[in-house]
C-alpha cells in the first residue's frame, strides 16, 4: 500500500515536476492549490490539468484571501507585474505565501496520516524569495515537528523540497525523463485566461531560459518576445 504525501501544486512548472517525482517515488500524491487571489488565475485550471494527467489520487484547493493583505503585484492589481528583471526581492514576492501554503499541507497530512510534504521551492534559478531557501524548508521542517500531533508523538514530519539545487535546465530535462507535459503547465505571473504567458515577466524568462539551456522546444505559448 502506497505512503500517503501531500504535493502543493501551483500548475507551474516546478510543481507539475515535483508531482511526478513523488509519484515516481511511489507515494500516494494528494494534491493541494491556493486560490489565494492571485492574478494569474490560468494556474488554477493548469493545476487540474497536471493532476490528472500526473494520477494524484486526488486535487483539492483552498481559498485563502492573500489580496485581502495585498503587498504583492500577484495580488494588488493596482502593482505593476515587472517586465525587466530589477534587483533585491521583487514586487511579485507574495508575503509569508509559502509559509501559509506549508502549513495548509501540514494540516491536511495530519488528516490524511501523511508523514510526507512535498513543494517546488528552488533556490538556483529563481526570482530571489525568502520563503524560498534551504534554510527556510529546513526552519518549516523542524516547526512541523513541534507544533503537530504527529510530530508530539513521535511520527516524523519531512518537507520534501527536490528541486531546491537545481536549475531551470535541469529541473525541465527531469520532469520529461518522468512524463510531464509543460504545455499543459502555466507559469506566468499575468497570464492570460486561456494560458497564455506575456512573456516578459519574470516568471517566463526564467522559463524561457531554462528550455533554452536544457535544449529542449518550449512548447509555452507566449504572447510577446522580451524586448
Amino acid at each position: 500500500m502506497k505512503h500517503p504525501a501531500v504535493v502543493l501544486l501551483s500548475g507551474g512548472l516546478d510543481s507539475a515536476t515535483v508531482l511526478a517525482i513523488a509519484r515516481e517515488a511511489g507515494y500516494a500524491c494528494h494534491a493541494l492549490s491556493l486560490d489565494y487571489g492571485q492574478r494569474h488565475t490560468a494556474e488554477l485550471v493548469a493545476a487540474a490539468r497536471v493532476a490528472a494527467r500526473l494520477g494524484a489520487v486526488e486535487h483539492r484547493v483552498i481559498r485563502l484571501g492573500l489580496g485581502d493583505i495585498g503587498g504583492s503585484a500577484l495580488t494588488d492589481a493596482s502593482i505593476a507585474v515587472p517586465e525587466t528583471p530589477g534587483t533585491g526581492i521583487p514586487v511579485t514576492y507574495v508575503p509569508a505565501r509559502n509559509t501559509v501554503m506549508l502549513a495548509l499541507a501540514l494540516a491536511w497530512s495530519e488528516v490524511l496520516g501523511a508523514r510526507d510534504i512535498f513543494i517546488g521551492v528552488n533556490a538556483v534559478d529563481y526570482s530571489g524569495y525568502p520563503d524560498c531557501r534551504p534554510e527556510f524548508i529546513e526552519a518549516f521542517e523542524r516547526m512541523a515537528n513541534l507544533a503537530t500531533k504527529a510530530g508530539v508523538e513521535g511520527a516524523h514530519l519531512s518537507i520534501h523540497a527536490p528541486l531546491q539545487h537545481l536549475s531551470k535546465a535541469q529541473i525541465i530535462r527531469r520532469g520529461i525523463e518522468l512524463g510531464v507535459d509543460y504545455g499543459e503547465t502555466v507559469s506566468c505571473y499575468q497570464a492570460e485566461a486561456d494560458g497564455r504567458a506575456c512573456g516578459v515577466c519574470d516568471a517566463c524568462r526564467l522559463r524561457r531560459q531554462g528550455f533554452a539551456q536544457a535544449g529542449v522546444a518550449d512548447p509555452t505559448r507566449y504572447a510577446r518576445e522580451p524586448g
